[in-house]
C-alpha cells in the first residue's frame, strides 16, 4: 500500500512595479526571447539579483595588503593583551573551562 504525502500549496505574495512602455517592451522580447512569460522572467531575474546582492553583502575584499597582515595573523597570532586575558576569565567563570 502507497502511502502519500500532502504538501501544503506554496504560499504567494504579489509584487507590482510601474514601468515605462519602453522598459516593458524591452522586458517582453527579452521573455519571448527565453521562451518564458513576462512574470516568469521579471521574477527570476529579480531572484537572482536579490540573491547576487545577499551573497556579496557576505563578501569580505581585502586588499593585497589586507590579505598579508591577515594571514600573518592567523599564523602568527600576537599574545593576548591584558583585556582579551580578563574576556577569558570571564568565559570561564561564567561558563566553564573545558580545560
Amino acid at each position: 500500500m502507497k502511502t502519500t504525502i500532502k504538501q501544503k500549496p506554496e504560499s504567494k505574495a504579489r509584487l507590482e512595479a510601474r514601468i515605462s512602455s519602453q522598459v516593458h517592451s524591452t522586458i517582453k522580447r527579452a521573455a519571448e526571447i527565453q521562451g518564458r512569460t513576462v512574470t516568469d522572467f521579471v521574477v527570476q531575474a529579480a531572484l537572482e539579483a536579490a540573491t547576487k546582492t545577499i551573497e556579496d553583502s557576505h563578501i569580505i575584499q581585502l586588499s593585497i595588503e589586507g590579505q598579508t597582515a591577515f594571514a600573518e595573523a592567523l599564523l602568527n597570532p600576537p599574545e593576548p593583551n591584558e583585556a582579551l586575558k580578563k574576556a577569558f576569565d570571564k568565559h570561564a567563570e561564567l561558563i566553564g573551562s573545558n580545560g
